[in-house]
Formats: C-alpha cells, structure tokens, sequence
C-alpha cells in the first residue's frame, strides 16, 4: 500500500521535473489517491498501540503467528510498521495534472480496497490502465506470485530492449 503511494509521488515528482515519464505505474492492494478516505476513514492517522498493530497485521493474514508471538522480533518491527501505517493514514493527495504513464493495478478479492476503490487509479493517468484482481487478501501476490509476475511482466514486456 504504502508502496504503490510512493511510487505514485515519485512519478509526479519526476514529471514535474520534467523528467521522462516512467514506463509504468504498477499500484498493488490500494485505493487510488483520490479514495484514501474512503479506504481507511483516518483509521491510521495517529499513531497505535502494539497490541492494535498486531491485529491488524494479524487481520491482514501475511504474518505468521510465529512472528506476531516473537516478542523480540515485534520490538524491532512494529517501529517501523507504526511508521509506515502513519505515512499512509497522514497522506493527503494534491490534484496536479495527470501522469503520463500506464497504470496497473493489481487488487485481492477479499482486501479491504473495493474494486471501485481500485478503478479511481484510472482518472491518474492519460496513459492506459489496467486492473487485475486476485482471488485473496492484502497479501495475494505472495499466493499467486507466479501470476503477479507474468502480469507485471506482460505489462513490462513492450518496453523489452533487444538484445
């Protein structure tokens, strides 16, 4: 999620600096910038407490329990992940004018990011968009990583250089 938020400003940042545009946008498990709101409804805005972030990881189902049960493993993560929750709870989106890149968006089934949610990355964008959606949850690339990949690859491969 946060992922796919940097990536998203790095690509107004570059553009904005007239940079070339990247070959793609690829968005995973998130709500377009636009829908944050609706997304989160500011859950994540202030900081929580180990116990309420353990949940959700536990909610998000791609922690094991062996980790989550780790005390001395948490202590070193859950900084991290607090942080991580706050930048994407604390973002705010700017209108500035569209990217000039395909997106691709890749979404589970069953993760919080509806399908509505997931299209708004269209209206980022003049370039094409696509949208896949896997069967699962938040962390479906990790079920069906063969298929993530030859969806980022299929998108990747006309910008292939030849050998």
């Amino acid at each position: 999620s946060l992922g796919a938020l940097l990536a998203f400003e790095l690509a107004h940042e570059l553009q904005a600096l007239g940079c070339p545009p990247p070959v793609a946008l690829f968005a995973c498990g998130t709500a377009a910038p636009t829908r944050r709101e609706d997304y989160d409804g500011g859950k994540w805005r202030e900081p929580k407490s180990d116990e309420v972030l353990i949940d959700e990881l536990r909610t998000l189902q791609g922690t094991p329990e062996e980790v989550l049960a780790n005390q001395e493993l948490m202590s070193l993560t859950l900084p991290v992940l607090r942080a991580d929750f706050l930048l994407c709870g604390r973002y705010v989106y700017r209108q500035r004018p569209p990217l000039r890149c395909p997106v691709h968006v890749l979404g589970g089934e069953d993760d919080k990011a509806s399908e509505e949610q997931l299209l708004a990355w269209r209206q980022e964008s003049v370039g094409d968009f696509s949208l896949e959606i896997f069967p699962g949850g938040h962390f479906f690339i990790h079920e069906h990583e063969a298929r993530v990949l030859g969806v980022l690859s299929a998108a990747l491969e006309p910008h292939r250089l030849s050998a």
